[in-house]
């Protein structure tokens, strides 16, 4: 692998400095006070953390430690001895410090005039009625509550419900087919499902209900589902003493019924998630409700500034990670307004977000790479319609992005003025470890820049060494604890041991670059590789080359089978809406690796697409376009997708390549400006 081409490909020249407009009012306001903020957390974590606790939290009993440690079992207990509750600190504690009648949930349906608006008040009272109707279903603290739903505000209330009563939400995105809903219900061993009739996508309505019924009856720990009716769809089949609708359930218990907080304690698992997974199956991650609420609270305040009358937009679906702690968690827990958002990008027209920032005059931003690259695709003009002076702070989530989207980001979205907050982080950390500062971080576009206060990240290699001078391409690791880490795996040890196994600290399995200002440069999973006639060879240094090229929106390298070489390469490539889909255009790729890198890296197969595999959050889920490339037209469990119908377009242009027909491009200019 030649790490030299690859540094210099994905290091940019260009620097911004921190705006000054804004900077007096930030947390932090430059780059000394964040200096020395960094030192104090590294020198004395313990009184860092507590610190942040007692500014950020409400807790009903405080703690005897801020943290034991079992560093021969890697066990990590915060704020032990300490009582709280999330729902408590996401409402209750509002209420009487004059937010009583701020607005807490903005949403916004995917029919433009299909808008909710709930206080401070309003929710609580919808959390204490929802609480009282699980309670009288039986539910107790630790019970898990499967919660299979759209991103409508029920879901929010639901999860704010079973924090309040101490059950143990399990979030599982709406887009999942039959496969992916079962195995999280199996594997927690839910007791209640809460569904909805239907979910709206892209003027499209999926029945929720309806794929649940057959699911359940692998799934015996369920003894009630609860359905919200949220398309209204008639004929919805109803099981006798299971199913229950949730306005009637709820109808039973008054306005102005109260629901008293259960005091958890801090190590208290608040909620189980399952990560999509690189291989298919799904990981369960606890995460607690001391350590997790405050790392939420922390890095939403410091990371995005966030200030009392901002309405914060975090795009991610709340079946993700990213949805829980800056779409929920991180925004209430600071008394912000937070916008939810039911529909796509690009529809009905690719103006849709923009409309929706000017609409609610949203000041922070908080989306995917891979949302900027597709809506850069559709061109400038539809930005160039809307008033985006309200918004402040832009950030991105889910996978580097690369310099040219960051730079089309920052030009005609921040105006070339505002900071850009480029995160990294994962399911298994709980927020944010490596990020900018707004007001104190010169950016560098396409570097998540440095860790954050307390985070000790550092790049090692396979010999348990830093890289020689911080600058080789190694694997991503934090060295130390920190609040809002995972509690384990639920049911598995063993897997949870194995993020300690080669380092005996936390291994991210992400490949990272760190410069000579100590700017992280992350290259996604480092296990990315090829093995071509016994040389290993860097997907992420192929598909940065094929990137870089103007007519390339993405792409994504594979290994194919060769009789020969043992491993081929294989490149999917969507082209710029522009670009036209030509032999011309794999011979320009194919020669531009082979500069680059060298002949032995030109892909094998060259397959242009519409679009990738992608889970909501914006991963390429490349497992399923290993299979397609090895000639598999059975791809298995694609539970994960955003957009299973891609599969079956990129099946029939793997065969259309091979049998040298030309692939099913998109007719041209499919959206057109009115």
């Amino acid at each position: 692998m030649s790490r030299e081409r690859l540094a210099a490909l994905l290091s940019e020249k260009r620097s911004y400095p921190p705006p000054v407009h804004g900077r007096t009012q930030a947390w932090i306001s430059d780059g000394e006070e964040y200096e020395a903020i960094c030192r104090r957390a590294l020198e004395d974590p313990e009184d860092f953390w507590g610190a942040r606790a007692s500014q950020l939290l409400h807790w009903f009993k405080r703690w005897n430690r801020v943290l034991v440690a079992d560093e021969a079992r890697h066990k990590y207990r915060w704020f032990t001895g300490a009582r709280l509750n999330a729902s408590f600190n996401c409402i209750d504690r509002h209420l009487i410090s004059g937010r009583r009648n701020k607005a807490a949930l903005i949403w916004q349906g995917e029919q433009e005039m299909d808008v909710r608006c709930h206080t401070y008040q309003m929710l609580y009272t919808e959390v204490c009625r929802v609480a009282h109707a699980l309670s009288s279903l039986r539910i107790r603290k630790g019970d898990h509550v499967a919660l299979y739903m759209p991103m409508i505000p029920e879901l929010i209330i639901a999860m704010l419900a079973c924090a309040r009563i101490g059950a143990i939400h399990v979030t599982i995105f709406s887009g999942y087919a039959e496969g992916g809903v079962r195995g999280r219900i199996q594997d927690s061993r839910a007791r209640i499902v809460i569904t909805a009739d239907a979910a709206l996508r892209a003027g499209k309505i999926k029945p929720l209900k309806a794929n649940l019924d057959p699911i359940l009856e692998k799934c015996p720990s369920v003894a009630h589902v609860v359905v919200v009716s949220h398309a209204r769809l008639n004929n919805v089949s109803m099981k006798s003493n299971r199913d229950v609708w949730w306005h009637d359930l709820i109808d039973d218990f008054t306005l102005n019924s109260d629901f008293p907080c259960e005091p958890m304690d801090a190590n208290d698992t608040l909620f189980l998630l399952h990560t999509s997974g690189s291989t298919g199956k799904p990981t369960g991650i606890m995460h607690s409700t001391g350590g997790y609420l405050t790392y939420a609270a922390h890095t939403t305040q410091w990371c995005f500034d966030v200030r009392d009358d901002d309405v914060y937009w975090c795009t991610a679906d709340v079946g993700w990670i990213t949805g829980h702690t800056y779409g929920i968690y991180g925004p209430l827990a600071l008394g912000a307004t937070t916008l939810m958002f039911e529909g796509v990008p690009a529809w009905p027209k690719p103006d849709r977000y923009w409309s929706i920032v000017e609409k609610f005059r949203v000041n922070i931003l908080y989306t995917a790479p891979t949302v900027i690259r597709s809506l850069m695709r559709l061109g400038e003009a539809w930005t160039e319609r809307y008033d985006l002076s309200s918004l402040r702070i832009l950030g991105t989530v889910g996978e580097p992005i690369n310099p040219e989207a960051w730079q089309w980001y920052h030009k005609h979205i921040g105006n070339g003025e505002l900071p850009i907050v480029d995160t990294w982080w994962q399911t298994e950390t709980g927020g944010a470890m490596i990020s900018p500062m707004p007001y104190a971080t010169k950016l560098k576009p396409g570097s998540a820049a440095r860790p954050l206060p307390g985070i000790d990240a550092a790049v090692m290699d396979a010999a348990d060494t830093d890289g020689e001078e911080g600058r080789e391409v190694g694997r991503l690791v934090i060295r130390g604890p920190w609040p809002g880490m995972m509690l384990g795996v639920f049911n598995d040890e063993e897997k949870y041991r194995s993020y300690f196994s080669r380092f005996g600290c936390y291994e991210s399995g992400d490949g990272a670059q760190v410069d000579e200002d100590g700017y992280f440069w992350i290259l996604g999973r480092i296990d990315d590789s090829i093995n071509v006639s016994g040389h290993r060879l860097s997907t992420v240094e192929i598909e940065a080359i094929l990137t870089a090229c103007p007519e390339v929106a993405e792409a994504a390298v594979v290994p194919m089978p060769h009789s020969l070489k043992g491993e081929a390469i294989y490149a999917f490539v969507v082209p710029r809406e522009d670009a036209p889909w030509s032999e011309d255009l794999r011979a320009k790729l194919r020669e531009a690796v082979r500069r680059d890198i060298g002949p032995l890296a030109s892909p094998e197969r060259i397959q242009f697409t519409r679009a990738m595999p992608k889970t909501s959050s914006g991963k390429i889920i490349r497992r399923l376009l290993r299979k397609i490339a090895a000639g598999a037209e059975d791809t298995g469990d694609a539970t994960s997708l955003a957009n299973p119908e891609i599969i079956a377009d990129i099946v029939r242009g793997r065969k259309n390549l091979i049998q040298g027909k030309a692939e099913d491009a998109p007719a041209e200019k499919d959206q057109k400006i009115d």
